[in-house]
């Protein structure tokens, strides 16, 4: 079944029951809809998805479906009580709307990237905007997936789960990350060339971890995008340059450890000036 920005009805299906908490601001918010799946393994009971979703009806059938594939999920009406959820007990994945009242999608997520204890959450953006532009907007922003309305919910399921296996491959990897002048720690989301702090959007950041984590190895521009905003998104490889000039930019002396290899992609290897003074 395709679904789209609308009110899901007719005979209940796929509706999940659950109570909500009040407005823990004093609002008329509605709290989080809390589905579980008893009978998952202890290791399926771990996933926690978030989902910030106004239209109640397609937040509990998205819920419903993670649910029957051994997922926890919670469901928020708003971006403000969204925050207020994953700070109080941040969730393994979000999947937020883009178009939220009041505090928007963009805004949160925006929020989420610029708080060290956030900033490693995964969010799977859901919006009926489907421009590119627009992608590379959520991108932008730290969006580490991006689904387009209308969408199938098995898709939806299998992104989940594609994108969670992603990150767990990236927990095997090491905390702290450098190359020359350029350190970069994941957990705390700094980056720094020569002990100098350099502020950077969340592509640029999951960027250059990318380039961290295999220094030496040549990068195509489709692997810099799958690691960036998954697999099959629909953005332009080329995308990828302008991300790497404006990374370049921001590392100011430490621009030559990224390399272009002409036709092929980019690597972190040591500038030739100074592989040559090693010699």
């Amino acid at each position: 079944m395709e679904h789209g920005r609308r009110t899901l009805g007719g005979a209940g299906a796929g509706r999940v029951g659950c109570r909500r908490p009040p407005d823990p601001s004093g609002g008329n918010d509605r709290g989080p809809c809390t589905t579980s799946m008893t009978g998952a393994s202890p290791k399926q009971r771990r996933k926690q998805v978030l989902v910030v979703e106004d239209e109640v009806d397609l937040a509990e059938m998205i819920c419903f479906n993670l649910q029957k594939e051994g997922y926890d999920c919670s469901g928020v009406p708003s971006g403000d009580l969204a925050l207020h959820v994953v700070r109080r007990t941040p969730p393994n994945l979000i999947i937020l709307d883009r178009m939220l009242p009041g505090k928007s999608g963009d805004e949160v997520v925006a929020q989420l990237k610029r708080d060290p204890a956030t900033a490693s959450i995964p969010v799977m953006m859901l919006t009926a905007k489907v421009e590119e532009v627009d992608q590379l907007v959520g991108f932008a922003l730290g969006a580490d997936d991006y689904v387009t309305k209308p969408f199938s919910m098995k898709v939806l399921v299998a992104r989940v789960g594609a994108l969670l296996r992603r990150l767990e491959m990236r927990a095997d990897e090491p905390d702290a990350l450098s190359a020359g002048p350029i350190r970069l720690v994941a957990s705390r989301h700094e980056v720094a060339v020569e002990d100098q702090a350099v502020i950077l959007t969340a592509t640029e950041f999951k960027l250059l971890r990318a380039l961290l984590v295999r220094p030496g190895r040549v990068l195509e521009r489709n692997t810099l995008l799958d690691l960036m905003c998954g697999t099959g998104a629909a953005v332009a490889d080329r995308t990828i340059d302008v991300h790497i000039t404006a990374l370049r930019k921001k590392l100011g002396p430490a621009a030559g450890w990224i390399q272009t290899v002409r036709g092929v992609g980019y690597t972190v290897r040591a500038p030739r000036a100074e592989q040559d003074g090693a010699e």
